[in-house]
């Protein structure tokens, strides 16, 4: 079994759906799966782990299919 690869900002965002800047800012806050490279005071690259983000976050919960507004159809009578 192979170890799984680490991926950059930008492809753990686009997985999960989100902004990269939001997803660094998870990182900062230490989200499981997100790992700093550098050291010092000041770190400027991140890398993740899918599995682990994927564990680590509900997707439904950025889903932005969950907060839009459900279609008005006649047949089903008053939307209220």
């Amino acid at each position: 079994m192979t170890p799984e690869s680490y991926v950059s900002a930008e492809a753990a965002a686009q997985f999960l759906g989100v902004p990269r800047r939001f997803l660094l800012s998870l990182a900062r806050k230490g989200i499981s799966g997100s790992y700093a490279i550098g050291t010092g005071d000041f770190r400027k690259r991140w890398i993740f782990r899918l599995s682990e983000l994927a564990r680590a976050v509900d997707p439904a919960r950025f889903s932005r299919a969950k907060n839009r507004p459900q279609r008005y159809d006649p047949d089903q009578g008053s939307p209220r």
